[in-house]
């Protein structure tokens, strides 16, 4: 017989002692679960970023040298998001897996075709030597990365969490949200040292595909690590006795009580933690580099010190949503983004300092125009540090406790699937379009008749999109979300 949700019961579930009891699970054992799957996430997120970080670079090699500045950067982000679309449909089709077949076999297959895409990426010819095909088989790439990063959340976070004390899931389970900060963290250090040693020159000739081509032999040493776990014993207990769902994408989705409940969670939590996230990270990156011409070495630096600072952060705030709940912690950093978004990034440009003409605008043999080369030659490296540290403050606050909460709101028969949909759509297709919107508003804005408001405030007016977002998160999440922790994880 088909295994399917009791909506009448499904409420009473919630709080009904699982026959596993993790709560004896020793520290060991734990710290291993989650060792060996933030590893393999670090490096998929690392795999996942590098695109990102090195936009400004890789959109003159897909869409070719003669082309605008704004053009190719707009085209490389294009394609950068073109794995966060397919997000949701990896969320789908490896979640039902990760239900159906096992938690540690599926993300040890995303984190192979992740690698394997990452890899190819950094052996793909210019657009100079092959024309069109260049940036369609890195298209082609970028989506099979999504796929695979659809299902490698999803996994970790349940498979750690199906392991956890459920006093301490929130603790326990902040570390897998590190991960994501920490590729992010690994993808931007990897480049400026590769960047330093190379010489600039050479990093734009060819020195860019280092990091593609460095994540073959991360990749391999995570499967190693990952290949040495178990299954959780949650999921390996409802197979043994034959509860695990047979349908999850019907189970999660048609079944009333759970759908609801998977859009409570997109519209409630994961959409504008995903905008957050991205805004915090990618958009204040990119806009470092393209708007306020920062040094690429300035604005990593800046980049990572913030992390690295409010790193511990997600550890604290998923600890401390044990105590106090989830819901408290990630609503005040939804709204805290939504507020304060705009402002910083106000202070982040006045801290800048004026651009500064260093080559100044000629002609080319062609008889084109070249414009002027600006750089900002005077930033406040410790006050950009500070504001992008709130910036992601508010990442610590809304992220850390995430994964506990969206693994304590389902079943075990679905959990794999019915959480990691949300978070996909939510995290990747509305928050992995921010860089692309943003910086589309931004081009559109500057091309708006001299005086106008959005003249004005062209390089701002784009984080109009993620402030509206995160508010209207916030509104639905403060209305419908429901607060849990110190549950009983449910075994079908």
């Amino acid at each position: 017989m088909e295994q399917s949700l009791n909506p009448a019961a499904y409420g009473a579930a919630l709080d009904a002692p699982a026959a596993h009891d993790n709560n004896h699970v020793d520290t060991k054992t734990i710290r291993q679960v989650i060792t060996a799957s933030s590893v393999g996430t670090v490096i998929e997120w690392y795999d996942f970023y590098i695109f990102g970080s090195l936009a400004a670079i890789i959109g003159p090699v897909l869409f070719g040298h003669a082309g605008k500045i704004e053009d190719t950067l707009l085209g490389a982000l294009a394609v950068f998001g073109a794995g966060f679309v397919v997000r949701p449909f990896g969320a789908m089709f490896f979640g039902r897996l990760g239900d159906m077949i096992g938690r540690k076999y599926t993300f040890l297959v995303t984190l192979l075709i992740m690698g394997g895409a990452t890899f190819i990426t950094g052996l793909i010819p210019s657009y100079d030597s092959i024309g069109y095909a260049a940036p369609v088989i890195v298209v082609i790439l970028r989506l099979l990365q999504g796929l695979a990063l659809g299902g490698e959340y999803g996994g970790a976070a349940t498979y750690v969490a199906e392991y956890a004390p459920d006093a301490k899931r929130g603790y326990y389970t902040s570390f897998i949200q590190i991960t994501a900060t920490g590729g992010l963290i690994l993808s931007i250090s990897v480049i400026l040292i590769t960047r330093k040693l190379m010489g600039e020159e050479a990093f734009k000739e060819w020195g860019w595909r280092i990091p593609f081509l460095l994540s073959g032999a991360l990749v391999i040493a995570s499967y190693y690590i990952r290949k040495k776990l178990h299954e959780s014993p949650l999921f390996a207990k409802a197979k043994a006795t034959g509860t695990t769902s047979k349908s999850p994408l019907r189970d999660s989705f048609v079944n009333p009580i759970n759908r609801r409940l998977v859009l409570i969670a997109l519209f409630g939590v994961t959409m504008g933690q995903g905008v957050i996230f991205y805004t915090s990270q990618f958009q204040a990156f990119t806009f470092m580099n393209a708007t306020l011409k920062l040094d690429i070495v300035h604005s990593s630096i800046i980049m990572v010190v913030a992390m690295l600072l409010a790193t511990p952060l997600f550890v604290y705030f998923g600890s401390l949503s044990d105590r106090i709940g989830r819901k408290k912690i990630i609503m005040t950093g939804m709204i805290c983004g939504a507020l304060f978004t705009i402002p910083l990034f106000y202070g982040i440009k006045a801290f800048a300092g004026p651009l500064t003409e260093i080559t100044p605008a000629t002609v080319d043999a062609a008889g084109k125009a070249v414009p002027a080369v600006m750089k900002a030659l005077t930033p406040n490296i410790p006050a950009m540090i500070a504001l992008v540290f709130c910036l992601v403050l508010f990442v610590t606050m809304v992220y850390g406790p995430i994964a506990a909460y969206l693994v304590e709101l389902f079943p075990t028969s679905v959990r794999y699937t019915s959480l990691s949909v949300p978070y996909h759509i939510g995290n990747g297709v509305f928050g992995g379009f921010v860089p692309l919107i943003a910086t589309s508003i931004g081009v559109w804005a500057a091309a708006q008749p001299a005086g106008t408001f959005a003249k004005e405030h062209s390089s701002l007016v784009g984080l109009v999109y993620p402030v509206v977002i995160a508010l209207i998160c916030f509104l639905v999440g403060m209305a419908m979300m429901k607060d849990t922790r110190n549950v009983k994880l449910m075994d079908s």
